[in-house]
């Protein structure tokens, strides 16, 4: 395994864990998953993310060895494992149904795997003691699975991956029979594991949240295809595509036909109204081009008149048909004045000292064409 410094070094500069090379999988005629490509370096945590049906569950089987490619190689440190059964690959798994075993203990649940590999019985119950630490479940040991609170045993099962220390930790969406809150506690564990023991880690979820958290970086999949491979923070803020706007946090379309270029910044008519957005795909806009703006909810700024929001390039009102208060936020659903069946809907981030709009009230909406991302359709 690498040390935590390691992990948190450019990837760049570390030697590749795992790499995906043009792999395909077929089902009877139906391609699941299409030319999927990417390197992971060493010591890297991974999410891989996407709809019900997107590949990602697939993906991840291939690499554990579950399924074998119908096309395309697999390697893990260099070696080609497609042909490989999964016991002949150093891998450690935590599923959403954990498989524990109910008759035994925490401690001899993380002993099993290490006694399957035969490992020296003196050095076992240490080993074991070390990782039920590692996820501070060591006053637990000798308790029984069913003694044990879901996120409990949810560490019991992380412990038992890692215990004989695997090459590569694969997660499928293990979280997700979990409560908010626990699963929310669970993701800054998953984080924490990762990066004290610097474990290269492969993660399967539908979670948005969970994969901006947790990961090093994240591939987003929709339809079998890798749609973008990137940072957390640069796949949040310059998506790829429509695609992965939308996917990625709460995301208003306005779509219409290119009116006016000026660089990267164009002007397109949507819904009746002039819009203002930036070009955010290879190439350049096109008079009359048909496009797609993407506008994050976060991005809206909010006002009682449009006189408070002259420092935005584009201003327009709406009546609020909505107003969901969320505690650290209110979502309103605000339906576009001049546009009959246009709904945008808006955070405000400090409902304390803001005015709140009643639903029927009119409000002003303010952006910039920077945070308008435009694709092409």
């Amino acid at each position: 395994m690498t040390s935590q410094a390691e992990a948190v070094a450019p990837r760049s500069s570390l030697p590749v864990a795992v790499s995906v090379q043009k792999v395909d999988m077929t089902f009877d005629g139906f391609q699941a998953v299409k030319g999927a490509s990417f390197d992971l370096a060493e010591g890297r945590f991974l999410t891989i993310l996407g709809p019900s049906g997107s590949g990602k569950t697939t993906l991840l089987r291939m690499i554990a060895g579950f399924q074998r490619p119908s096309a395309g190689e697999i390697f893990i440190n260099g070696v080609p494992v497609s042909a490989a059964p999964p016991h002949k690959r150093s891998i450690g798994m935590v599923f959403q149904k954990l498989a524990l075993f109910p008759h035994m203990t925490a401690a001899e649940n993380v002993a099993f795997p290490l006694k399957m590999r035969r490992f020296d019985a003196n050095t076992i119950p240490e080993r074991v003691k070390r990782y039920l630490d590692l996820v501070q479940l060591g006053p637990y040991a000798d308790r029984r699975i069913h003694q044990l609170s879901g996120g409990q045993q949810q560490r019991v099962a992380i412990a038992r991956a890692l215990v004989f220390e695997p090459d590569l930790l694969l997660l499928d969406e293990p979280l997700a029979a979990l409560d908010r809150k626990l699963r929310e506690e669970m993701q800054l564990e998953f984080r924490r594991i990762q990066r004290e023991l610097g474990v290269t880690t492969i993660n399967v979820t539908h979670d948005q949240r969970e994969a901006l958290v947790v990961s090093d970086e994240v591939i987003v999949m929709d339809k079998g295809v890798i749609q973008q491979n990137a940072a957390p923070a640069q796949t949040y803020r310059t998506p790829a595509n429509a695609f992965v706007a939308g996917f990625i946090g709460v995301t208003n379309f306005l779509s219409g036909k290119v009116v006016a270029v000026e660089g990267a910044n164009l002007t397109y008519e949507a819904a009746g109204e002039a819009m203002q957005g930036h070009w955010s795909a290879p190439g350049a806009p096109q008079l009359g081009a048909t496009v797609t703006g993407a506008l994050r909810a976060e991005q809206i700024r909010l006002a009682a008149s449009v006189a408070e929001l002259s420092a935005c390039q584009t201003v327009k009102t709406g009546v609020v048909t909505d107003a969901i208060f969320e505690g650290e936020r209110i979502v309103y659903e605000i339906a576009l004045t001049g546009a009959p069946g246009t709904v945008l809907r808006a955070f405000d981030h400090d409902p304390v000292t803001h005015k709140q709009f009643a639903i029927g009230e009119t409000m002003a909406m303010g952006w910039n064409a920077r945070d308008v991302l435009t694709f092409p359709n």
